[in-house]
């Protein structure tokens, strides 16, 4: 429960909240795996011919991507097209953001989803998840306090 109130806070910090929730989305899925392949704005922008601002626009879900610009921003991301629609829903239903891909696309996310793994020992990584939950459910303790 924690986690979800933690990511989408920091979904919404690096999203325009009054974009088209499907552009904001795509824009959320293109900055997820940019960051995943550690390419910066400058050089996604440089393969798609414009500005990093454009990037930026476009990661938030500013300025919706043509279809013509989403092709080249998958060839340059190295996937598909529909890659940056998944998790979409396939009826009219509300689009949801995933709590992990807003975790992951944030710089805090990405970088702690990379070095845990290089944790070699299973008690420590336990530890420090341990860790997480505590300082989570203290937040979400204090966020309860400030709301009552």
């Amino acid at each position: 429960m924690t986690a979800v109130a933690f990511a989408t806070v920091r979904s919404s910090e690096i999203s325009d909240p009054h974009a088209h929730p499907v552009d904001r989305h795509v824009g959320m899925r293109m900055r997820l795996r940019r960051k995943a392949l550690g390419i910066s704005q400058d050089r996604l922008a440089a393969a798609l011919g414009m500005t990093f601002q454009q990037v930026q626009k476009y990661e938030r879900g500013t300025n919706r991507v043509s279809a013509s610009k989403l092709w080249e921003a998958a060839r340059a991301l190295k996937t598909t097209v529909s890659w940056f629609y998944e998790g979409l829903p396939e009826d009219d239903g509300e689009v949801a953001t995933s709590p992990n891909e807003g975790f992951l696309s944030s710089n805090d996310g990405l970088d702690l989803a990379r070095a845990f793994p290089d944790i070699g020992d299973a008690r420590t990584r336990r530890k420090i998840v341990e860790l997480v939950r505590a300082l989570a459910d203290a937040e979400a303790d204090r966020l309860d306090g400030v709301a009552a």
